[in-house]
């Protein structure tokens, strides 16, 4: 059993070999807390939640660390757009975060450090970065000297003499304006904390490798975030971090967008789709599968129809699991996932793989009820809930069959099934010009307490 994945500093699959047997440190960047979470950024975390059940399944005892950024631009820029503090909108906003996680079945992470608790951890590697002639002082900023890490770039694969670094307003006293700040002087009205080089705030970057080593030491398995992330923000964390003296992550995993007409997901666009009010729309289970279920390094591209695909899809695996049950009562998950799953999750991760097979032992089982075949049944659905466990998908799992969940949301899925076999029909007199049968259709249906909306990407219902 060998655990392969794509790491983007080698640019291909790798054999996973952990740094210490039979254990796995995970560190992903999470949520920069200035506006709630829409589904682009509630990916990382449910793709990261599989990873994390992998290696568990795997028996390695995982270390999960995912943080917050509490502190940044845009946060400061809000908190005085709309004259409150800024903590408040961190808060607000990582309680939206933690939520959202919440209601897609994601485990708590190990730890959950916020940047603004560990000042003192930065402050102590800008001070190892300056003595090392990496880092320097001016205009109470501190930079990283980029030049002075050969090493620098590697993870994105640029050359420093065609690098546009980012830069934010108020950073002066740059030797090369491809140096990046680790520590922005104070303005008035900011937030700021005491330094050696004066009062100021954290640059994004240093806030993460300070946190890595505070938490995984000065190596550790795996870095994990968006591959939006890898320039410029993990690469500057490499560069602090080794610089340092830190080996720092083995292995770097990024997983790729939710789009909508081909662009990133982003709240600039306005195109977002928050959580919270998706799991109003759909059943959370769901919309875990609709995120989860495609490999972590291929792109979603958003469409209501994908996510009716994917509830369909998730309604005939839930049909199997309550059928087995009524026949032979709750069955225990097997001690182990069918081999062919076991090797498309142990390759990179391979979700769209394993979900094959998981389609298929749900035909095997059906067939098996058809026939009156009550062992073989019994053995599916037990093969079935182990797989699914791994995926957070288990409809009998206490989370989402239980423990304080909405039954109506469950019963959402089970009607939205039968009101879309009467709007198929309703469309099917509609092709063929039989408008009197469709309007009866309708108003059947609206009679019945449905509200009907026919929009570009079909008709959509809803209670009256």
């Amino acid at each position: 059993m060998t655990i392969r994945l794509y790491d983007t500093s080698a640019r291909q699959i790798r054999d996973f070999t952990p740094l210490v047997p039979g254990c796995v440190s995970i560190y992903l960047c999470g949520a920069t807390v200035q506006a709630a979470p829409h589904i682009g950024h509630i990916r990382s975390g449910l793709n990261f939640d599989i990873m994390r059940r992998w290696f568990d399944y795997r028996g390695y005892d995982v270390t999960f660390v995912r943080n917050v950024t509490d502190i940044d631009d845009k946060i400061i820029k809000k908190a005085a757009e709309q004259d409150r503090p800024w903590w408040s909108i961190g808060y607000e906003n990582e309680v939206a975060f933690n939520t959202a996680y919440d209601a897609l079945g994601c485990l708590r992470p190990t730890y959950e450090p916020r940047a603004t608790g560990h000042i003192p951890e930065m402050i102590e590697m800008m001070r190892g970065l300056i003595e090392r002639g990496h880092a320097y002082a001016a205009d109470g900023n501190v930079y990283f000297d980029v030049k002075s890490f050969p090493e620098y770039l590697q993870l994105s694969n640029q050359e420093l003499d065609n690098l546009r670094q980012p830069s934010g307003e108020g950073e002066t006293g740059k030797r090369d304006p491809r140096d990046f700040a680790m520590w922005k002087a104070a303005r008035e009205g900011e937030p700021s904390w005491e330094t050696p080089w004066g009062r100021g705030r954290p640059g994004w970057h240093l806030e993460c490798s300070a946190m890595a080593h505070k938490y995984l030491g000065s190596a550790f398995d795996i870095h994990g975030g968006g591959v939006d992330l890898v320039f410029p923000h993990h690469e500057n964390e490499i560069a602090q971090a080794k610089a340092y003296g830190d080996d720092f992550a083995a292995y770097w995993t990024h997983n790729a967008w939710v789009t909508m007409s081909g662009e990133k997901m982003s709240k600039s666009l306005g195109n977002s789709l928050l959580v919270a009010e998706m799991v109003k729309r759909w059943r959370p289970i769901v919309l875990r599968y609709y995120l989860g279920t495609p490999h972590y390094r291929s792109m979603i591209e958003y469409s209501e129809e994908a996510l009716r695909e994917a509830e369909s899809a998730f309604a005939r695996i839930e049909g199997f699991v309550q059928r087995a049950v009524e026949k032979a009562g709750v069955v225990e998950p097997a001690l182990e996932v069918p081999p062919a799953f076991a090797e498309a999750m142990d390759d990179d991760l391979g979700v769209p793989q394993a979900l094959a097979i998981v389609h298929t032992t749900v035909r095997q089982g059906n067939s098996a009820l058809l026939a009156d075949d009550k062992e073989s049944a019994v053995a599916r659905l037990a093969e079935l809930r182990a797989m699914l466990g791994v995926l957070g998908l288990d409809p009998l799992d206490e989370r989402w069959a239980g423990g304080g969940t909405d039954r109506g949301d469950d019963l959402h899925g089970v009607v939205d099934s039968l009101v879309r076999l009467v709007l198929d029909q309703r469309q099917a007199a509609r092709s063929r010009k039989d408008y009197a049968t469709a309007d009866a259709i309708r108003d059947q249906l609206q009679q019945s307490g449905l509200a009907i909306e026919d929009t570009p990407s079909g008709p959509r219902w809803s209670l009256s």
